[in-house]
């Protein structure tokens, strides 16, 4: 039987890759960074914390069978790909692209003066060789305050992104006396990812770029803290 747990992955542990223009940390195996005990966690294989400077970005290049998440923290990050999609994706955006077959596309910094800073999300979908397609969604900062916006579902729900996998994706900012919970039924597990600031997580303290693994437990609270920064978190809720 597994017993309930809550494993920190702290910020400061994870891989990194970084070139003239990309800082990117890596919170499971990816490109050349490999630890084979943080490869993925069920159905998500990749959270790369990214931060692309002025003017730089990823450019065209191929996927294929994987959902990818794409959330804005700062700045503004322009998509293009070979759907004939172009969009600027920014705080607030969730955009989704089902790779499915194949997809070639690139992410750029819009910005010539400011940096941009995401998190790239890649869920291994429910099976292979879907039809490629793309979806953005903006989610208001009120939607989100003080509170767990659903944001991405298998069905859509809520308004939601629709990814093609049993995971669901829940975000919300909290400042100090703000606080949710996520009710997890059996079966269920959790990946808590915090984006900035700091929170307690079922009453311990987590800050920028740590993350859990929530294993077994009957819930998660996400709460403020006083006297540091609003906390900006993201809840992947899966089997």
């Amino acid at each position: 039987m597994i017993r309930p747990m809550i494993h920190k992955r702290r910020a400061d542990s994870r891989g990194r890759t970084r070139t003239e223009w990309l800082d990117s940390l890596h919170t499971f195996s990816f490109g050349e960074y490999y630890d084979p005990s943080h490869m993925s966690f069920g159905a998500l294989r990749v959270i790369n914390d990214d931060r692309v400077a002025p003017a730089g970005g990823f450019p065209t290049h191929g996927h294929a069978d994987m959902e990818i998440l794409s959330y804005v923290i700062s700045g503004a990050l322009e998509h293009r790909d070979s759907l004939g999609t172009g969009s600027v994706i920014r705080p607030g955006d969730v955009q989704r692209m089902s790779a499915g077959t194949g997809v070639r596309h690139s992410e750029f910094n819009s910005s010539a003066s400011e940096p941009v800073h995401f998190l790239q999300i890649w869920i291994i979908p429910a099976r292979r060789g879907l039809p490629p397609s793309y979806e953005q969604k903006s989610f208001a900062a009120a939607d989100r305050s003080g509170r767990l916006k659903l944001v991405a579902a298998p069905d859509g729900a809520e308004g939601s992104v629709t990814v093609h996998q049993d995971v669901r994706l829940h975000a919300g900012t909290f400042n100090p006396g703000e606080s949710a919970t996520l009710e997890l039924a059996p079966g269920r597990n959790a990946w808590v990812q915090v984006a900035s600031g700091a929170v307690d997580l079922n009453g311990a303290r987590y800050t920028a770029g740590d993350g859990a693994a929530v294993v077994d437990e009957k819930s998660v609270t996400v709460a403020g803290r006083p006297n540091e920064p609003a906390g900006e978190v993201l809840i992947f809720e899966l089997a």
